[in-house]
Parts: structure tokens; sequence; C-alpha cells
């Protein structure tokens, strides 16, 4: 699968795609204050750049994984680690991980 940026609601169609595509997860990043988010990427990183190419800002981005077979999403990848916001790859805000799971929603289902 083609790392992609999404801005906005991805059609039945795309989210089908990406199922078919997909292993069992799939890795994104999510910029918490534009919310958009880029996904499909073989490393979080890669998807972390993907957006700040797109004018992000490194303190809004947060990883995540994403199961597309359940809809399930965990808070673990290494560019959770920016001190002096988080030290964890998992995300422990309780905040930041509601605006994910609000942006994650919005966007893919």
């Amino acid at each position: 699968m083609d790392t992609l940026l999404i801005k906005e609601k991805i059609s039945e169609e795309v989210l089908k795609k990406i199922r078919e595509e997909s292993s069992a997860m799939v890795k994104l990043v999510v910029d918490v204050a534009r919310g958009t988010l880029s996904l499909g990427c073989f490393l979080h990183i890669d998807c972390y750049e993907k957006l700040l190419e797109d004018g992000s800002q490194p303190k809004d981005l947060w990883g995540a994984n994403f199961y597309p077979t359940d809809g399930r999403i965990d808070f673990i990848s290494l560019v959770n680690i920016k001190p002096p916001f988080s030290r964890s790859m998992d995300i422990t805000d309780l905040v930041v991980r509601k605006r994910l799971e609000e942006i994650i929603h919005t966007l893919l289902f």
C-alpha cells in the first residue's frame, strides 16, 4: 500500500482497498492540530515525514496503529517519544488519545 495523506473523510471504496491491501495492522500518524493523518507507511517515521512535508509541526504529530478488520486502534509508536511532551512510545495523555480517536474516526469511518 502507498502512503496516503488524508485531509478529508475517505470513501468506503478507499477504506475497502486499505482493508484488502493491508496486513493485520496499518501504521498511521495524526496531526492533532490540523485534523489530518497519513497512513500506510512502512515505518511511522515515513508517515510523520509526509505530514511534515505538508506543513505539520512536530509537536502536533502522534503515531498509532489501526487494525482495519475490527477498527481497533493502539497508540504505540516511536514517534510518540518527544520530550517534554512524552517520554513513552505509548500516548499516555488522555486528551491527545481522544483527539487522535476523533480524527481517525472522522476521516476513516
